[in-house]
């Protein structure tokens, strides 16, 4: 276990959550700020990032487990993220649709931000988030995050416009 909240722990992901991460990468309404669901492959490539991530770094996106049921209901972490001409550390979030408006996202986003301030000694922290995806952006902001400056990435053929929502210690 990485972080535990009130409702929530935070853990690595591992091959073993395949099929939980399908159920949420592989759902078209739930990943519409990426241009629709994944394939089976790119589900495996998308674990076996974060996995790499947790070697590398020492973090990555952690599944988000529902203490009360045992659930994997998300996932949430910190990921060193491209934003313009360097890289940045970012608060990520995506979960499960049935799980949508309990307030889960933000109980794990801030875990984390509290984890990349007194765990990493982070200066600043932020979130990427789709200019059309303002589920996030409430999430963001009620993290205590502000927009920084916005960016357009290229991704599945289509022009992004992103902004990027960044705290301070």
């Amino acid at each position: 276990m990485i972080l535990q909240t009130e409702r929530l722990y935070l853990r690595e992901l591992s091959q073993a959550d395949f099929d939980s991460l399908c159920r949420i990468l592989q759902d078209e309404e739930t990943m519409y700020a990426y241009e629709g669901a994944f394939s089976s492959n790119e589900v495996q490539e998308w674990l076996d990032r974060q996995i790499s991530r947790y070697q590398t770094w020492g973090f990555g996106l952690w599944a988000v487990i529902l203490r009360a049921t045992g659930e994997l209901i998300g996932q949430c972490g910190l990921t060193m993220q491209p934003w313009k001409e360097r890289e940045v550390l970012e608060i990520g979030y995506l979960f499960n649709r049935a799980h949508w408006h309990n307030g889960y996202a933000i109980e794990a986003a801030e875990a984390c931000k509290a984890y990349a301030f007194e765990r990493l000694k982070a200066d600043e922290v932020c979130s990427i988030i789709r200019d059309t995806n303002a589920a996030s952006q409430r999430v963001a902001v009620r993290n205590g995050m502000s927009i920084a400056d916005t960016w357009t990435k290229h991704y599945r053929g289509v022009d992004m416009p992103h902004d990027r929502y960044v705290v301070q210690r």
